[in-house]
C-alpha cells in the first residue's frame, strides 16, 4: 500500500516481511515517484579512474595524468542516440577532498552501460575568462540539459579552491563549451554573486520521446542549491535570478529534517523533470553524524530522495518521500574517497523509454541504476528501525 499523508509526506509501506537476515523490508514508492531504479548485475563501477590518461593541462602548463585518482559525480544527456556522461576527474597533484583540481571526461554508449571514453578531457580550467574562479580546484559536478533545438546546456561548480559558485556553459556537440561565467553574477545587482552557490536542476520535459528543457509559466526554471533548496528563473538560460523574499533573503523550499535521511543536507541532483503528477526533483540527502539523523544509516552517509512540486506553483511542495530510493548498498559504494558512503545522483538521461540514472560512488568511481516505466520496481530495501 502507498498511503500519503495531507501535509504532502510519504509513509513508506514497511511490511514485516524480511529480505534478508539483516533485516531489510520492502521499500515501496507512490505513483508519482520515479523508481525504483535497478543497478544492472555486474557492470557497476560503469566508470573507474585510469593511469594511462595524460593531458597537457593550459592552467598550469603542466603534463598530468587528468583521471588517475577519482572519476565520479556524473551528468547525463542523449545525443544521436546514444547516452553521453560527462564525468568529473581528479589527478593525483594533491591529496583530500576539494584539493585536487577537477575536469571534466567524455564517455558515450549506446546501450547505457558500456562506456566508450575520451583520452583528454572535454571541459577544465583554462586561462581564460573564469581562470580565477576556477583554478586550480577546477570544474566539479556537472548537470546537462539540451534545449529543443539541440543546444546543450552545462552547469557547474566553480571552485577556486576558496569561494564555490555555480557556472554555466553552452555546446552543441558537447565537447566544445562555450564558457559564459557564474549564473547569479547580474542578479539582484550581483548580490549573490559571491555567495556560496552549488548543484542546479534545471526543469525538463519528455516530449516527443527525448528529455528537453521546459518553461514554468513562460521561464527557465531551476531548483538549485546544497544546505537547501532554492530556485531561480531565466530568459535566456545563461544569467539567472534567484527567488528571493520581501526583504531580499533567498525562498527555501525544502530544508533538512532531523530524524531522516537528509538530515544535514538537502542537495539538487539531476535536472528535474516535469510530468504529469507534478515536477519531480530527484535529490542529494545527507544524513547527519549525530542524534539528529536517521540511525538506520550510516553517519554522514549521502543517499537520494524525491520531491514533488506543483507544476503551476513550482515554489510549492506536494509530497516528499521519507526514506531515500537509493542508499549506498555495494562495497564500492561505500569504500572510496568518501568512507561513510555515497551514491550522488547527477545525471538522468531519458533512453530508449528508461531513465538512466548515473551517480558518485564514494566520490571515487561511477555507477549507474535504470528505472522502466513498463516495469515498475522497489526502492532500495529499507533497514527495520530498532
Amino acid at each position: 500500500m502507498k498511503k500519503m499523508l495531507c501535509a504532502g509526506l510519504l509513509l513508506v509501506g514497511a511490511g514485516t516481511a524480511l529480505l534478508s537476515a539483516a533485516e531489510m523490508i520492502p521499500n515501496h514508492l507512490p505513483d508519482w515517484a520515479f523508481g525504483g531504479f535497478v543497478r544492472p548485475q555486474g557492470v557497476n563501477p560503469v566508470i573507474a579512474p585510469k593511469e594511462d590518461s595524460t593531458f597537457n593541462c593550459p592552467a598550469s602548463g603542466k603534463v598530468v595524468q587528468w583521471e588517475s585518482n577519482d572519476t565520479f559525480n556524473p551528468a547525463a544527456t542523449v545525443k544521436d542516440g546514444k547516452i553521453v556522461v560527462l564525468y568529473r576527474a581528479e589527478d593525483k597533484l594533491a591529496k583530500g577532498l576539494g584539493k585536487r583540481t577537477s575536469r571534466l571526461g567524455y564517455a558515450e554508449s549506446r546501450d547505457g552501460i558500456h562506456f566508450t571514453r575520451k583520452d583528454k578531457p572535454v571541459f577544465f580550467p583554462d586561462k581564460d575568462s573564469q581562470y580565477d574562479l576556477e583554478w586550480p580546484g577546477g570544474s566539479e559536478d556537472p548537470r546537462i540539459a539540451v534545449t529543443e533545438d539541440g543546444t546543450y546546456v552545462m552547469f557547474y561548480t566553480q571552485w577556486n579552491q576558496k569561494n564555490a559558485r555555480l557556472g554555466v556553459a553552452t555546446s552543441r556537440d558537447l565537447i566544445k563549451w562555450t564558457k559564459h561565467g557564474p549564473i547569479f553574477q547580474k542578479a539582484h545587482n550581483g548580490k549573490f554573486h559571491n555567495m556560496w552557490s552549488k548543484s542546479a536542476s534545471i526543469v525538463t520535459t519528455v516530449k516527443d520521446g527525448k528529455q528537453v528543457i521546459a518553461k514554468i509559466n513562460g521561464e527557465y526554471f531551476m531548483y538549485w542549491g546544497e544546505d537547501a533548496v532554492y530556485a531561480a528563473t531565466s530568459a535566456d538560460l545563461v544569467n539567472w535570478i534567484p527567488v528571493v523574499d520581501t526583504w531580499g533573503n533567498l525562498v527555501p523550499l525544502i530544508k533538512p529534517r532531523k530524524g531522516f535521511f537528509d538530515s544535514t543536507l538537502t542537495e539538487c541532483g539531476p535536472p528535474a523533470v516535469l510530468t504529469d503528477r507534478g515536477i519531480v526533483l530527484i535529490y542529494n540527502g545527507k544524513n547527519a553524524s549525530g542524534k539528529d539523523g536517521d540511525e538506520r544509516f550510516a553517519r554522514n552517509a549521502y543517499c537520494a530522495g524525491q520531491v514533488l512540486f506543483d507544476a503551476k506553483n513550482p515554489l510549492r511542495p506536494i509530497a516528499r518521500l521519507d526514506s531515500p530510493f537509493l542508499r549506498p548498498m555495494d562495497a564500492f559504494e561505500k569504500s572510496g574517497q568518501y568512507v561513510d558512503g555515497t551514491v550522488f545522483v547527477e545525471g538522468l538521461a531519458y533512453h530508449n523509454k528508461k531513465w538512466f540514472l548515473y551517480y558518485g560512488c564514494a566520490d571515487s568511481l561511477v555507477g549507474v541504476a535504470v528505472y522502466d516505466p513498463a516495469k515498475p520496481a522497489l526502492g532500495d530495501p529499507l533497514p527495520v528501525r530498532k
